[in-house]
């Protein structure tokens, strides 16, 4: 997302919610003062940031029900091959390949890790909407199994990258094993961003989200592995 995308979410973020004003300057990329705190929990590698003009860490917690913009402002709905066939399932589809047909997007983009690695993903994605094009993958879609009190009608079964958010993941070789990574997304959406001098205060949703993550990015890899989406890095 461009600084001009971001700076709207924040705007229209900022009708219904507070927002931390040196959050703001950061999620701007106007505070650069920042240094990369890495914790260990279980089989994950979180990086959290940590202001030091501030001398707080930038934690998260989630405000379902009250908040669902992560669900309202859509910008991408990749699946693995368990959401094909589960999702599928999930919406009467006896073959997986019919399911893909008429329910998903095959799309092509670009993501960078923080180390700077440039990645190109094609990816199987669920349609936000019924008509969805390939033009509009990427831009802020209203999901349709989204119901007016926030609730998704998939659930369970949702999306993985749906119980992802607002964390993005990465695998690095590591002595010639994987690690998984995860870093917060900012793009200007969520209010559930705070300061805080502990990073002790979210200890269970690094917990929770941990295997969350971990699971998720290996069936993601794995996906790759099953030819059902490519990566390639530059």
């Amino acid at each position: 997302m461009s600084q001009k995308e971001i700076e709207e979410s924040l705007n229209l973020l900022q009708k219904d919610w507070d927002v931390d004003p040196i959050l703001r300057q950061f999620i701007l990329g106007k505070i650069t003062d920042v240094s990369d705190y890495s914790i260990k929990v279980k089989d994950v590698i979180f990086h959290i940031p940590y202001l030091t003009s501030e001398k707080k860490y930038i934690l998260w917690k989630c405000f379902w029900p009250d908040c669902h913009n992560c669900c309202d402002r859509q910008g991408r709905l990749p699946l693995t091959s368990d959401d094909l066939i589960t999702i599928g399932k999930g919406l009467k589809y006896k073959k997986t390949s019919d399911f893909i047909k008429n329910e998903t997007i095959t799309t092509t983009w670009q993501d960078s890790s923080p180390s700077g690695q440039i990645t190109t993903m094609t990816t199987i994605n669920l349609k936000r909407k019924k008509d969805e094009t390939i033009q509009e993958d990427g831009t802020h879609i209203s999901c349709r199994f989204l119901d007016e009190k926030g609730g998704c009608s998939m659930h369970p079964d949702r999306p993985g990258v749906c119980y992802l958010y607002p964390f993005s993941t990465w695998l690095e070789n590591e002595k010639g094993m994987a690690r998984v990574h995860a870093t917060y997304q900012f793009t200007g959406d969520c209010p559930g961003f705070y300061l805080a001098e502990d990073i002790q205060q979210m200890k269970q949703e690094l917990k929770d989200y941990s295997k969350i993550i971990y699971d998720y990015t290996l069936s993601s890899s794995r996906t790759m592995r099953e030819n059902f989406g490519s990566v390639s890095f530059g």
